[in-house]
């Protein structure tokens, strides 16, 4: 195990100490878990296919489904 100096806001390192009091463990224990759930959670981003990545927040549900070159190309166009 790699020993990490950080630097943090005091307010953050209060509420991970007053996190590691309420639940009886050490603040190390409580950041390494935070690191490593970080690290998990950017594998899995990262493992991701676009067909199965989550649409962004901006984009909203599918109208149509696309079926291929000839639609965006109609699309395009505007042919029916």
């Amino acid at each position: 195990m790699n020993a990490v100096t950080i630097h943090v806001d005091e307010q953050v390192y209060s509420y991970f100490q007053e996190s590691a009091r309420t639940s009886q463990r050490s603040t190390s224990d409580l950041v390494r878990e935070a690191m490593a759930e970080h690290h998990d959670r950017l594998k899995r981003t990262r493992q991701l296919s676009l067909r199965d990545a989550p649409a962004p927040v901006s984009v909203g549900a599918v109208l149509q489904s696309w079926r291929g070159r000839t639609d965006l190309l109609d699309d395009y166009f505007e042919r029916e």
